[in-house]
């Protein structure tokens, strides 16, 4: 016995309505969707994140666009010991893996007075506050650049 609308009394499915179209003088506005902003943030961002998620004190970012082609720009921050110090850049280290950004090179993570995670175009320094006092970063690096003598 085959099967058929007639032998099983099924109805057909209505059709679906069609839009009505547009004459040749009707205009048709299109709209375009703005470009989406990017999502994905910054590795400055997620850097300051990181720190900022692992209770880092006085963190200052200073930036070296225009001062020097080592990198985009330095971080500084503090822990308050030196085991603290040293997690906090263990976990950065570890984030920036995470993140796709590959093994990143840490320095002075044994001793924990002074840390330097090279994060690729950003340097991040993190310090004891009587380490980070002696070695006054903020001021080497925020010197203003000199003026040039005008030409004679």
């Amino acid at each position: 016995m085959v099967l058929t609308s007639k032998t099983t009394g099924a109805k057909k499915a209505p059709r679906a309505k069609k839009a009505p179209r547009a004459s040749r003088g009707d205009k048709i506005e299109r709209t375009v969707a703005p470009p989406k902003a990017p999502t994905e943030p910054t590795l400055l961002a997620r850097i300051l994140t990181s720190l900022d998620d692992d209770k880092a004190e006085d963190i200052v970012t200073i930036d070296l666009d225009g001062r020097s082609s080592l990198a985009d720009a330095i971080v500084i921050a503090n822990g308050r010991s030196a085991r603290h110090v040293s997690s906090i850049a263990e976990h950065l280290a570890r984030r920036l893996k995470e993140a796709g950004y590959g093994t990143r090179p840490v320095d002075g993570l044994q001793s924990g007075d002074w840390v330097l995670v090279d994060a690729g175009d950003v340097i991040v320094h993190i310090f004891r506050p009587e380490v980070r006092n002696y070695y006054d970063l903020e001021g080497m690096w925020s010197v203003q650049e000199p003026r040039r003598a005008a030409a004679r």
